[in-house]
């Protein structure tokens, strides 16, 4: 996995800064390289919350270039985009495609937020080796600044990391959770002509919600203490 170097560009705003580095600590990223910011203070670290760290070991720089020494991909973002192949400097990726792109590289990778205002320059765009754009509403468009760099970095953290899911039941239980719901259907003197597209609908139904094993196991007691109620012994005992 590459290591990540964030990079603010001319912020404008103290609070946005703290929230930047919230969002970093949130998914574990810990470099925040600044040119030419707006000064920091206790707003900054109120929204920074438990993240004042990263403003602590910020490190503010001269410069655009000197931020970006020692990185190997340099990553730009901006709100806006242009349709068509000749403009290529403004041709995106999405935050997902490219955390999937890069997560091999070796290296170190820096990601550009240009000021809440304007974003980044051409001329910034223009020495960028990719560019990522988030899709949003064509109404309103433009995020906040820590908005965009927290899903940036949701995208970054989420790459290769399996989810755990809860089990699914078996074809098996579901085939007897099917049972138990024709049994209670004839422990109800459910109407028979109805009784053959009901259960294909029940079937469809729980196809749709993929149940887990806990929610299976639940709904067999359901079942099973509704047609003991109804008919005075459990499933399947005549």
């Amino acid at each position: 996995m590459p290591a990540y170097r964030v990079v603010l560009v001319s912020p404008m705003h103290e609070g946005n800064v703290g929230a930047v580095a919230r969002a970093m600590a949130n998914f574990g990223f810990q470099e925040l390289f600044m040119v030419d910011p707006c000064d920091l203070g206790d707003e900054a670290y109120k929204r920074a919350k438990h993240a004042g760290h990263i403003l602590d070991d910020s490190k503010v720089v001269d410069s655009f270039e000197d931020a970006l020494k020692g990185c190997s991909l340099v990553v730009g973002t901006s709100g806006k985009v242009t349709e068509g192949e000749k403009h290529f400097i403004r041709i995106p990726e999405t935050p997902r495609s490219f955390a999937e792109k890069v997560q091999d590289h070796e290296g170190c990778i820096a990601l550009l937020f240009g000021p809440e205002d304007l974003g980044l320059t051409q001329e910034q765009l223009e020495r960028c080796d990719l560019l990522v754009h988030i899709p949003s509403s064509d109404e309103y468009p433009i995020l906040n600044l820590s908005h965009a760099l927290t899903v940036v970095l949701y995208e970054i953290f989420m790459v290769g990391r399996p989810l755990s899911l809860p089990r699914p039941a078996s074809m098996e239980e579901k085939e007897m959770l099917f049972d138990f719901f024709h049994q209670l259907l004839d422990a109800i003197d459910y109407p028979e002509f109805r009784r053959e597209k009901t259960e294909i609908m029940f079937r469809r139904m729980m196809g749709r919600a993929i149940p887990t094993k806990w929610e299976y196991y639940t709904i067999m007691g359901v079942f099973s203490g509704a047609v003991k109620a109804a008919t005075g012994r459990k499933p399947g005992q005549s």
